[in-house]
């Protein structure tokens, strides 16, 4: 986060607050972080005041002040009515209090609410991943996938679901792609790279040791370097050319790799979209083949 004294961002529209303040948390200082948990969890934060964030939080009125700023705003009650504005706005626009759900689970609860509450979190770090996403970033990295030579999907653990679907979705537009999902697979095939071509590196932290030498290595052979993380700010995103930011609270029992999970799937889908439009017919006839492929396979029984 920036330091105390460094001038603001402008601060998000009302509509966008949320996805702000998750998109934050990743790269937030501890006690930073405190604090916009608190703003997240608690549907009526908008009239809390700076000490009763601060004590809620376990930080200092302070740190709650430099918290506001570093998310575009003047001071706290800049953004003590901001959130009052995002409150109206959710109201209007929301079916359910996603907010009351903190993600916490207790021994013997209710499934049903358990239900309730994954698939409230799983909408909420959707919604706040598309509302958060930079176009203009999506068409670059869209751009320089359309054109590659050859595109490298990089992920492990669970970031390797999303590099799986990548590739996959690559393959499909008639793109040539390569999955690496085991670490020293994906440092020997960065350092094949060429200038043009693509590796899509896939890492919620993005500091998995791996992963980030991989990135950093394709981009010192040239390769465009496409990120899918859960922080613009950290290790990953500083060496990647084009940012994709996967929104996903954590809680008690989900690490934050696999609550961003939907959110880096929907932004591969997105890449998809994007290198598809940019692709046209050649993208048209390599979909057709392929479900024709598939759906013969699928026929013989």
């Amino acid at each position: 986060m920036p330091p105390p004294d460094a001038p603001p961002d402008a601060p998000p529209a009302p509509g966008a607050l949320r996805a702000h303040l998750l998109a934050a948390v990743p790269a937030a200082t501890a006690s930073a972080a405190r604090v916009l948990r608190v703003l997240l969890d608690d549907p009526g934060a908008a009239h809390l005041t700076v000490t009763d964030v601060a004590g809620r939080a376990g930080t200092s009125e302070a740190s709650v002040v430099r918290t506001a700023r570093s998310l575009g705003f003047a001071g706290y009650p800049q953004l003590r009515l901001a959130l009052a504005a995002a409150g109206g706005a959710d109201a209007a626009g929301a079916g359910e209090p996603v907010a009351l759900l903190t993600g916490d689970l207790t021994e013997g609860g209710d499934l049903a609410a358990v239900v309730a509450t994954l698939a409230a979190l799983e909408r909420e770090a959707v919604t706040a991943t598309a509302a958060a996403l930079d176009v203009q970033v999506l068409a670059a990295a869209a751009e320089a996938v359309a054109g590659a030579r050859v595109v490298d999907c990089y992920g492990v653990g669970v970031s390797a679901l999303a590099a799986r679907h990548a590739d996959l979705g690559a393959a499909r537009l008639g793109l040539v792609s390569r999955l690496r999902t085991e670490p020293h697979a994906a440092l020997v095939s960065s350092a094949l790279l060429r200038p043009g071509d693509v590796a899509l590196v896939v890492s919620h932290s993005g500091r998995t040791r791996e992963v980030l030498a991989a990135a950093r290595r394709a981009g010192e052979r040239g390769a465009v370097v496409v990120a899918i993380t859960g922080s613009a700010a950290n290790p990953l995103a500083r060496c990647a050319d084009h940012v994709l930011v996967a929104a996903g609270r954590e809680t008690a029992y989900r690490a934050g790799a696999t609550a961003a999970r939907a959110s880096a799937l929907l932004l591969v889908d997105c890449l998809h979209a994007a290198v598809a439009q940019r692709l046209g017919g050649e993208a048209v006839a390599a979909l057709r083949e392929t479900h024709r492929a598939v759906g013969g396979q699928e026929r013989v029984r």
